[in-house]
This record gives structure tokens, sequence and C-alpha cells, in this order.
């Protein structure tokens, strides 16, 4: 157990430490290493960093408590959500997940501002002159990196970042076959390894399955973006906004699910939207197989 242990943590590749060789790893005790002086400078203070982390704490917690009252859960339980129109429900479960997401920001910074006081957030030093120490082990979130995404693949590198690294290295690259692409199967285990990680109520589970089926239909709409040749610039905008407006839609219909966790009131709120979150991946999927991406002509190549 304790060996698993070691190997797992041996990913951190905390500075000055050497966890590969489990026979005889080494690292300095405590850490102190992390604090040397160095030919970069002086220890790094992380007194200007853990403010940062703080303040941004401060402020998700009070768009939180600013935005929560007026979109509670409960509505969509409520008779009268039913007789909403379906762009007033669509827009309302926007909100509603765009709400939720300000309180786990809050619970992330604050771990964030923890570890980095600890000295346990020190990656190194950037490699401007004169360096300034990084902070970002300990990193969790990129608030606007998420909330602005560009592709729904993009959504993993940005939110629960240090699991989605563990995802990605002990799941999801141990199910690629040497010399092979990666496929939907590869996708769908990880995320559905997530939905166990984070427990077995069936919200989590539809969530997590649904993330995989948004994150296959982004990379479709990504291939096609990318077959258009430079030359026509204007096209490729579009299907990058198309890529936006696809994250921004299916994303916060899928969240739902992470905040009801009942699987009938989750299907419900997906049933009164027409399931068109589930529905325009799983389209474009079949699409994507119909109409495959080709690469620009070699005239067009030549031009660029």
């Amino acid at each position: 157990m304790l060996l698993v242990f070691l190997r797992a943590f041996s990913t951190l590749k905390i500075p000055g430490c050497n966890f590969g060789d489990l026979s005889s790893y080494s690292c300095p005790p405590p850490l102190l290493k992390i604090w040397a002086h160095s030919d970069k400078g002086p220890s790094p203070s992380p007194y200007v960093a853990t403010p940062r982390a703080l303040v941004q704490a401060a402020f998700c917690m009070a768009m939180f408590l600013y935005l929560s009252p007026s979109r509670p859960l409960s509505w969509f339980t409520d008779p009268a959500y039913q007789e909403w129109g379906f762009w007033r429900k669509l827009s309302y479960q926007y909100m509603s997940g765009f709400t939720m997401r300000w309180k786990y920001y809050f619970i992330w910074s604050i771990s964030e501002a923890a570890m980095v006081i600890s000295g346990l957030g020190f990656s190194g030093w950037t490699e401007s002159s004169p360096p300034k120490p990084k902070w970002d082990r300990a990193k969790v979130v990129d608030i606007l990196g998420f909330e602005l995404a560009k592709s729904s693949v993009l959504l993993p590198l940005v939110l629960n970042i240090q699991v989605s690294t563990w995802l990605r290295h002990y799941v999801y690259e141990r199910l690629v076959k040497k010399g092979k692409k990666p496929r939907f199967f590869q996708l769908l285990a990880t995320q559905t390894v997530s939905a166990v990680w984070h427990g077995l109520y069936p919200g989590y589970i539809i969530l997590l399955v649904q993330s995989a089926l948004m994150i296959a239909g982004s990379r479709v709409i990504y291939q096609w973006e990318k077959a258009i040749p430079t030359n026509m610039a204007l096209v490729k905008k579009a299907f990058a906004v198309m890529n936006f407006a696809y994250t921004v839609l299916v994303l916060n219909y899928s969240c739902v699910g992470f905040m009801l966790l009942s699987k009938h009131e989750t299907l419900a709120s997906y049933g009164s939207v027409y399931y068109i979150g589930t529905m325009i991946p799983i389209a474009l999927i079949i699409l994507g197989y119909i109409i495959p991406a080709k690469p620009a002509s070699f005239k067009a190549r030549k031009e660029q």
C-alpha cells in the first residue's frame, strides 16, 4: 500500500525530491529545499500569491451569495417550471449552472490559498529577468478559462485541474494502445471513473457520461474548423463561434445532473428542453463519421 501511495505521489514532481526509484527515494526534510536560496535569488515568498487566492475566494463567495437566492434548485421540480417556454427553461438551466459553479470556485480558491501559504504550491521560477516564483502546483481552476472556454475539450484542462491530470495519466492514457488514436471508448471510460469517484449518485453518473458526449461532439466541430484553409477566415471564425456556443449550451444543460443528483429529476429537467444537450452531441458524432474532416488541399496548404 505504501508503494502504491509513493508511486502516485511521484507525479507531484516536488523540487529536489526523487520518488522515481522507490527503493531509494530522497527528499530534503521537510521539503526545505523549496525555501532554500538558489541562483534564482532568495527563497520565494507566498505572501503575494496567498492574498490573491483569498481575494479570489471572497469574490467567488460574494457572487454565489448574490446569485443563489433568485435561482433555487427547487424550481426544477416546481409545476410552474413545466409551464415555462423552451428558451426560458434553457436560460434558467444556464443561470443555475453558472450560479452553482461559484460555490466550487470558492472552495477551490481557499484550498489553493492553503497550499500556497504552506509552500507546497511552489512550482519553480519563471524565465523572466529577474525570475519570479510560480505558485501553480496547487492551482485547481482557471475561472475565466472555464467560463470562456472556446471548446469543450479545454474544460478538463481548466477545471479541477489536478484530478483531471490524474485521470488523464492513470486512466485515459493507459487505455490508449500504442500506435492507436484515442476513441470515444477511452473518453467514456475516463469520465465513468470520474463519476464513480465523485459518488454513486445517478446525477453524477449522468453528468459525466453526458460530458463524454459533449467533448466528443466538440472534437468534431474542431476537426471541421481545422480542415478549413486559412484563406476562408470568416468560415473558420464561424466554426469557432459555433464551438463556443455549443460548449456553453451543453455544459450548462449537463450541469443539472450535478446539482439535482436524482435520476428522475435530472431526466425530467433534460426532457423539459427535449434533451437538446444530448441530441446535439450525438448528432455531431454521427455527422463526424458521415462527413469526416478532410485536410486542406495541397494548393491551399501551399498558399498558407
